[in-house]
């Protein structure tokens, strides 16, 4: 009888791995990782005690490390395993993204401008929520007004007569309990109206400080002008404007901004866009 010859691998073929793409982690990359569900883009990818490694940070601007396992992440739907990448650039193999981290749409057009609408409180406020949402915000068909104080929002939403299909929601800044702006806010929320705000006592604030080339927001006494002490304490010529310009310069996606913004401006997109 013949003996039969085999190969050096005894596994069954049902038993077998199907081979998945070897992806490098590039930087900005967007991947999710197989066993939490955390999903995030690539910051970096090194040699730890424990092995091979990428940080992972999420559109709230939270790092998660995870080790680089075999078949242990999923790139658009697909698992691959995660290489580190070699010293040559290349091209992102990742879906373009906008500014707010959303997968982009080239030659997406404008959707006609629905009725509800979103307010945000301050004029830099605004040009903040355009300069990361502003794509979004074109594509969903909602548009921002500009609101110059909170006082001026009960008549606002009387005015607006919001419904199920005009839904109104509102950003406002430093709404803290106990605080003017929360007990406006208290009045007017209803079905149709949201309120929402974050605990900065200016939108400055919102933005990291390492965007800005700081290592803190400044501590400003109380009783002087919130953003003239800042450019005092920091160095800065005393003009809120040119400040504010050299601040926003320094935003180039939601990665910059602190997730006490992004949850809120996140939430009232998702309430004004309910049902689309």
């Amino acid at each position: 009888m013949r003996s039969r010859q085999y190969g050096p691998d005894l596994t069954p073929p049902w038993k077998r791995s199907v081979p998945v793409p070897e992806v490098p982690a590039e930087p900005d990359l967007v991947v999710e990782e197989v066993t939490t569900g955390f999903c995030g883009a690539v910051v970096r990818c090194e040699k730890t005690a424990q092995g091979p490694a990428v940080t992972l940070e999420d559109r709230f601007g939270k790092h998660r490390v995870f080790p680089l396992e075999p078949r242990g992440f999923l790139l658009e739907g697909r698992v691959v395993t995660l290489v580190r990448p070699s010293a040559a650039p290349r091209t992102p193999s990742g879906p373009a993204r906008t500014a707010s981290g959303s997968i982009a749409v080239p030659g997406a057009r404008a959707r006609v401008a629905r009725a509800g609408r979103i307010y945000v409180e301050g004029r830099h406020d605004a040009e903040l929520v355009e300069r990361v949402w502003g794509d979004d915000l074109r594509i969903e068909g909602v548009v921002v007004e500009y609101l110059e104080g909170v006082d001026d929002l009960p008549s606002i939403v009387r005015d607006f007569a919001p419904g199920p299909d005009a839904r109104l929601g509102v950003l406002v800044d430093h709404l803290v309990p106990g605080s003017k702006e929360s007990r406006i806010a208290a009045e007017v929320t209803g079905e149709h109206v949201l309120v929402v705000g974050h605990p900065y006592v200016d939108v400055w604030e919102a933005v990291k400080p390492s965007s800005v080339g700081i290592a803190r927001w400044p501590s400003v006494p109380r009783g002087q002008d919130w953003k003239t002490g800042v450019c005092r304490a920091l160095g800065w010529p005393v003009n809120t404007g040119a400040a504010w310009q050299r601040i926003l310069a320094g935003v180039r996606s939601y990665k910059d901004l602190e997730p006490e913004l992004l949850g809120r401006v996140e939430e009232l997109i998702d309430f004004v866009t309910v049902g689309s």
